[in-house]
């Protein structure tokens, strides 16, 4: 080979491979988000469009999806239909545990969003009374991990008592219609079974109620991290206009609900919106979610809860806000 045709390979090489390094770290045209009603803040952003008006400069596109659960949002990432989702940061670590390689990155909200719910006259007062009774619960949820946790301070397990696997407003509906005994419920769903059907929140305990957390697919964070800033900028906008314009928020999560002001009202008053970072506190109790759903069997006794912890929370995008 003459040394002609060596620099020539060697240079159709250089820029074959400068091509694909170019393709790999090509900026995405279309950015793809969740809203929940479970997530006011997500609902803010979405009807706002603050992400859309900061995006556009660049020419990128936004599509947004509804995720109905944890379960859902943790689902959409996993299969790559999604770029940032909201879920419960338990729910997260059992997605993690399980091979999602998503990132939770921020704090959306601290809600308490579920608890126990009954009829008045299911004769079921606490936790203890649920052992054969049916309850509706969506799996992979903070409404799951409730439960578990609950039971087992009561020293029973979900062998102990008949899950119902429904989607949270499936739930609510077989509660209403007596299919079910009991329901692991979630706000919005939940503050309407209390206002509209009566129901009764039987257990509470703020503590058993994880963070909501924005999670990202570990990828994305990794190729685009000057666009999970732009993101997080932009959720942190919609959660300052939600702190200033309450009356508003009550209206939009109102209508995306589908529910009458005064039962979102009653989901606002137990989501925190404040704004505080991913903290020490925030990673020990997610560890501590998760070791006690692996001593419950939810997760494998093999699981290395600690590392999927850390390798779940990245605090290295959300430390750059105040309230």
């Amino acid at each position: 080979m003459t040394p002609f045709s060596r620099r020539g390979l060697l240079a159709a090489a250089a820029a074959f491979a400068i091509g694909i390094c170019g393709a790999a770290q090509a900026q995405p045209k279309e950015i793809r988000l969740d809203w929940a009603t479970y997530s006011p803040v997500s609902i803010a952003l979405k009807e706002n469009g603050f992400l859309e008006k900061a995006l556009e400069p660049e020419g990128i596109s936004v599509r947004w999806v509804q995720s109905l659960g944890s379960n859902k949002a943790l689902e959409f990432l996993n299969a790559g239909s999604l770029d940032f989702g909201s879920s419960a940061s338990a729910a997260a670590l059992i997605a993690r545990v399980n091979g999602n390689p998503v990132k939770s990155i921020y704090v959306y909200s601290r809600a308490e969003w579920t608890a126990l719910v009954t009829k008045p006259d299911s004769g079921i007062s606490g936790v203890a009374d649920l052992k054969g009774k049916r309850v509706a619960v969506t799996r992979g949820t903070d409404p799951h991990i409730f439960l578990i946790r609950a039971l087992a301070r009561e020293k029973l397990s979900d062998k102990d008592v008949k899950l119902v696997l429904l989607q949270h407003a499936d739930g609510r509906l077989a509660l209403q219609r007596g299919d079910v005994d009991a329901w692991m419920g979630l706000d919005p769903m939940m503050a309407s079974a209390e206002l509209q059907d009566g129901a009764k929140l039987v257990f509470r305990d703020p503590a058993l109620n994880s963070w909501g957390a924005l999670n990202v697919r570990e990828a994305f964070a990794a190729e685009n991290p000057a666009l999970v800033d732009k993101v997080l900028a932009a959720y942190d906008q919609a959660r300052k206009w939600s702190l200033a314009n309450p009356k508003e928020l009550n209206a939009l999560l109102a209508k995306a609900a589908k529910l009458p002001e005064d039962v979102v009202a009653r989901q606002l008053e137990r989501t925190k919106i404040a704004y505080t970072p991913i903290s020490d506190a925030d990673v020990a109790a997610v560890t501590a979610a998760g070791e006690a759903l692996a001593e419950a069997g939810v997760l494998p006794a093999t699981a290395d809860v600690a590392k999927a912890t850390s390798d779940l929370i990245d605090r290295r995008f959300d430390a750059k806000f105040v309230n």
